[in-house]
């Protein structure tokens, strides 16, 4: 997929929750000019590219589209809350949800390529969900999931929405197919791509939310069959962080287990990821406020 297989050292950003408001719009394409001068492989975006105010119009989803095709470097969007399952909203429009998240996918997933002028080649899940997709780059191997905020579109009873119920079973297919992947070719490490924060602390309380309580039991099995990295990147709950919140049932860490949020709204930013082979941990992340402090 790409071919880069002498470098030692690989490069990628990471974003979420935004653009909110006028001046981020106007302030992103920047930010990714800036991105690319930086020479990443790939920016991905986890999810929220609206406010939770604001319409989900079609104008502005393709206005958004045009944003994330006119990146410079490669484009992975992975779809947000805001954008599908909260669309219902009197003040999102009154929307279907379904309706929404399948306009998202013939805007942004109806190929086997990323957005942006450079594009990478992604294989995608087979069957309904063309946003669940994966690549290489090195050792690692990267995977979206659609998982939003908000509870996972649970609903708002004690009974999970018919939404759920049929998503749900998909996504844990397809994390658990990408682990098995990852450990078949021996791969140094994988990176989980979804928006929602799933509530790592009350996990590890034992007082899982219910939406992502069977995602954090599978991920948490995984993570520690496997002897490589794991990095779960999410946005949701605007906090830029980078640490390690996942804990076995004697609340010790799981040390090859790493959580990065992205810069939210109203902070504007991006966290640039390294991948390098000649390190223990593999990875390593930095994170970039935007506009850049001055020196």
């Amino acid at each position: 997929m790409m071919s880069q297989a002498h470098a030692d050292v690989w490069r990628f950003a990471l974003i979420g929750d935004t653009p909110y408001s006028e001046h981020e719009r106007a302030e992103l394409p920047k930010m990714l000019e800036a991105i690319a001068d930086s020479q990443v492989e790939f920016v991905a975006h986890i999810g929220d590219i609206k406010s939770g105010s604001q319409h989900c119009d079609d104008s502005l989803f393709e206005d958004r589209r045009q944003l994330f095709a006119a990146s410079r470097a490669p484009f992975v969007y992975v779809p947000g809350d805001n954008e599908w399952s909260d669309c219902d909203r009197v003040s999102n429009g009154s929307y279907l949800p379904l309706e929404r998240l399948n306009k998202l996918r013939s805007l942004f997933w109806s190929d086997g390529f990323s957005l942006g002028q450079k594009k990478l080649t992604l294989e995608r899940q087979p069957g309904n969900y063309p946003e669940h997709a994966r690549f290489r780059l090195g050792p690692v191997l990267f995977v979206t999931l659609n998982l939003p905020g908000g509870n996972n579109n649970w609903g708002l009873t004690r009974q999970p929405s018919p939404e759920f119920l049929a998503r749900n079973p998909v996504v844990i297919d397809w994390l658990k197919e990408n682990f098995a992947l990852a450990r078949r070719d021996k791969l140094a490490g994988i990176v989980l791509l979804f928006q929602a924060n799933p509530g790592f602390t009350h996990f590890n309380q034992g007082f899982a939310h219910q939406g992502y309580r069977e995602f954090l039991a599978l991920l948490h099995h995984e993570t520690s069959q496997f002897i490589g990295q794991v990095v779960a990147v999410h946005g949701d709950s605007h906090i830029s962080r980078i640490d390690r919140p996942l804990r076995d049932k004697e609340g010790r860490l799981l040390n090859n287990f790493v959580r990065v949020e992205t810069h939210g709204y109203p902070i504007m930013g991006w966290t640039r990821g390294y991948i390098d082979t000649e390190s223990p941990a593999l990875f390593r992340f930095e994170t970039r406020p935007w506009p850049p402090k001055q020196h």
